[in-house]
């Protein structure tokens, strides 16, 4: 009976402790691990990240939602009228068009998204209620439009003089070729993570400078631009959104932390499957950034010069990623 007791005590501590090990690095954390986390915590792109993430951390930093947070966080850049890659301000394409393209994405998996948008400043808003206030996940062009006037917002010229101006000085020499080149980041992506343990991101962006009209890029495909798993992570994308459509890039980041890789090196497999999928990436930039459930962070891109917004309660400043290859 001694032995019976002690064997069924032997197993029955092999099992507790084979459990308390799996608890401890599952997604579902345990509680000492959590305390090692950087909680609130949000990442963005570029350096018109940090005015951003200032934005983001007024909501994190008093126990906000992510959600919120990603939401005003963008909206900054947006409202910048000296940024020429997102809302008011932003490079037209070759038509002399500012259109615009956003998406977002909760803990819950829900996401909405803009794309092909005229004449509206805060695309991430109107993304934001086509998640709560419509069945669908995307809505474009005139519909998005109108959705986002019946909803209160207002029609605002987004083609200002500086950036007419160029427009209209690139007509003259370009033969409507679209440049892309290492200052034609054309994206903020953000994701944060906040003091109840929940993911959220958002993308947004006015595209590819002097591109084709109805021309849409990653920004407002989920999955692309931008991926969030509660059980695992997030992801986001900035640069030549062709590239990244084609690889599905944020999906396949989250998919890889979940098999285990660090937020770094998830990011760096995605670059290598782009540079594995086209002939070519000369002169073509893509970075990502991703987030992972320990509270990890990092990012990798094709070329270097990519860098990111970090915020935390006891950091605040750019990071550069690593690269594959040089200018």
């Amino acid at each position: 009976m001694r032995r019976r007791k002690f064997l069924e005590w032997a197993a029955l501590s092999s099992f507790l402790g084979f459990s308390n090990k799996s608890w401890a690095t599952s997604p579902s954390l345990g509680q000492e691990e959590c305390k090692k986390w950087e909680k609130p915590l949000v990442i963005s792109t570029w350096n018109h990240g940090m005015d951003a993430n200032a934005a983001a951390w007024e909501l994190l930093s008093k126990g906000g939602k992510a959600l919120d947070a990603v939401e005003k966080g963008v909206m900054v850049t947006e409202s910048d009228p000296t940024n020429r890659s997102v809302g008011i301000g932003g490079t037209p394409d070759r038509d002399g068009h500012v259109t615009l393209d956003a998406c977002i994405m909760n803990e819950e998996g829900d996401c909405g998204s803009v794309a092909f948008l005229e004449d509206i400043e805060n695309p991430i808003a109107v993304a934001r209620m086509v998640m709560e206030k419509t069945p669908h996940v995307m809505l474009a062009g005139k519909g998005a439009q109108l959705f986002a006037l019946q909803n209160g917002f207002e029609r605002k010229d987004l083609l200002i003089p500086e950036t007419k101006a160029a427009w209209e000085k690139w007509k003259k020499t370009s033969n409507y070729e679209t440049p892309v080149n290492i200052e034609n980041h054309d994206t903020i992506g953000m994701i944060a993570l906040d003091q109840a343990g929940d993911f959220s991101g958002a993308c947004t962006t006015s595209g590819l400078a002097y591109k084709m009209h109805g021309r849409v890029g990653d920004s407002p495909i989920i999955g692309a631009s931008l991926f969030v798993d509660n059980e695992v992570g997030a992801a986001c994308a900035t640069g030549v959104g062709e590239m990244v459509i084609r690889i599905v890039g944020s999906h396949l980041i989250v998919e890889l932390m979940r098999q285990g890789y660090s937020p770094e090196k998830a990011c760096k497999k995605a670059i290598e499957r782009i540079m594995a999928k086209h002939k070519s990436v000369e002169g073509q930039q893509v970075g990502f950034l991703a987030i992972d459930r320990k509270g990890r962070h990092g990012g990798y891109s094709i070329y270097n010069g990519f860098n990111y917004a970090l915020r935390t309660p006891e950091r605040n400043e750019m990071v550069e990623t690593k690269y594959m290859k040089k200018w």
